[in-house]
């Protein structure tokens, strides 16, 4: 019977999760098309600084950067066992005046880890982009809803009130921090370079005949061709695996802001205050037809968990690069990295999505509101009480009393919450009842909430969206 793709494991994250351009900053193309691009860096490089390199080979490679020869690649792989080399062999079969020159002086890592570099590069300003629209997402949600009044939870329990935009700061001040330091690790970013087997450039300074001037040159000057401030400044045949570490530590960040973000939506769709979008044709049930399940901040939950857990492998990789390398790292880097980056891609998608039509049931938000209000409008009706001559001991007392009594009312024989009714009923208190009524009034137990929006929104948000022209992204489900 024939093979199809049916017959094989393909990983979820190419067919239903992550974007295509993300994909392609893991493809074989990037990978080759940047090895191409670094040797033709290294040939440009040591021409300017005077070895044997002609203009006619630059432009030979030039001309073939882009078309790599798959086909000779791997069968030249399948007999030296050596995939560095055997791309050479396929760039210097299209390119025969470059081929005594290709590769000259540089070891495997030289095209490995940097392309690795430039992929990290390339992930992390998707990434970005895309993190920088689920934030902008939110600041039109939080904007909208800045003073709409919502319960407010500790421990899962009903607490002072909030606001439905407060608590959208919250997750938006944890997704500003993963951008700001995914900024910062761009920004540190740098090159391995031409560094040769164990670091130490010994094959480059022999091409120069000792002169270090150029051999320290020649770093330079492939970094700034290749858009970096600079390389490393000391490193075995590998650029650290603690950059891999600190990068994946990163997005285990953006990881956690999603899952929280999807916990709480979970949450309140639960207690039907908020819902993500359900589409008009959306089953959410095969057996029963009524439901409307959050699967789309459920999905953000399942992949988070994944790149969490996943972050550790460079950690560990990290921990175990005896001296100057070991190959241990290859096989566990070609899955976590791309994977990680695959996984917060689609975590992103799904974010971008959720955040673009969250619905609002403002008057189920309300009546839950004032289901909980009168026990925390006792406070004001204390200190309201004592003003007009009542015994601040006496009252706190009835409160209690009251409280208690209207909680078992509501829990243990159903009823409505009848605590007001009771302190109005209590001549111990010397309000009148439109003066008891006006303690219930929402907005007098949201504190600064909204004016917090404003000041978040102004202060922390607009300067990192303002690095992130509004692109119109659109979030992605697949399936």
């Amino acid at each position: 019977m024939a093979e199809t793709r049916h017959d094989g494991y393909v990983s979820p994250l190419s067919t239903r999760y992550a974007s295509a351009e993300m994909q392609a900053v893991f493809s074989d193309n990037f990978k080759f098309r940047a090895w191409r691009r670094l040797w033709i860096s290294l040939a440009k490089a040591e021409k300017a600084l005077g070895l044997p390199v002609t203009d006619e080979q630059i432009a030979e490679m030039e001309a073939h950067k882009d078309d790599v020869d798959y086909e000779v690649a791997e069968a030249r792989e399948k007999e030296v066992r050596h995939d560095v080399m055997a791309h050479v062999f396929a760039f210097g079969k299209q390119c025969p005046k470059a081929e005594p020159i290709i590769h000259l002086g540089a070891t495997s890592c030289y095209v490995g880890d940097n392309a690795d570099v430039l992929a990290l590069r390339e992930a992390s300003k998707i990434v970005l982009n895309k993190a920088a629209q689920v934030l902008r997402n939110l600041e039109a949600f939080a904007r909208k809803y800045r003073a709409l009044p919502c319960l407010g939870y500790t421990h899962l329990q009903p607490a002072q009130l909030t606001t439905v935009g407060k608590r959208a700061t919250l997750w938006m001040y944890e997704l500003s921090s993963d951008i700001e330091e995914l900024e910062h690790r761009l920004d540190k970013l740098l090159l391995l370079g031409s560094k040769g087997t164990t670091g130490t450039q010994a094959s480059f300074l022999e091409l120069f005949g000792g002169d270090h001037e150029k051999v320290k040159k020649l770093d330079e000057m492939i970094a700034d061709d290749l858009g970096f401030s600079g390389t490393v400044a000391v490193s075995g045949q590998t650029y650290s695996r603690k950059v891999d570490a600190n990068f994946l530590a990163t997005l285990s960040g953006f990881a956690q802001s999603a899952y929280k973000f999807a916990n709480d939506l979970r949450i309140l769709q639960s207690f039907e205050e908020l819902e993500e979008p359900f589409e008009t044709h959306q089953i959410g049930s095969s057996a029963m037809p009524y439901k409307r399940n959050p699967m789309r901040c459920e999905r953000i939950s399942a992949l988070a968990r994944y790149v969490i857990v996943d972050s550790l492998n460079p950690a560990l990789t990290a921990g175990t690069q005896w001296f100057e390398r070991t190959l241990d790292d290859s096989a566990n880097r070609r899955i976590s990295t791309a994977e990680a980056f695959l996984a917060v891609d689609a975590i992103l998608n799904i974010y971008m999505n959720v955040t673009s039509g969250i619905v609002v049931y403002d008057r189920v938000i309300d009546r839950r509101v004032r289901e909980k209000l009168p026990f925390m409008a006792t406070e004001n009706i204390l200190m309201r009480s004592v003003k007009a001559g009542g015994d601040r001991q006496a009252l706190h007392e009835r409160l209690r009393v009251h409280s208690h009594a209207a909680a078992a009312h509501v829990k243990l024989e159903g009823g409505k919450n009848d605590l007001l009714e009771r302190i109005k009923a209590d001549p111990a208190f010397p309000l009148k009842a439109e003066e008891l009524d006006a303690t219930l009034d929402p907005a007098l137990y949201v504190g600064r909430a909204p004016e917090q929006v404003d000041e978040f929104l102004s202060g922390v948000v607009a300067p990192i969206l303002a690095r992130y022209p509004d692109a119109n992204l659109v979030g992605e489900l697949n399936v």
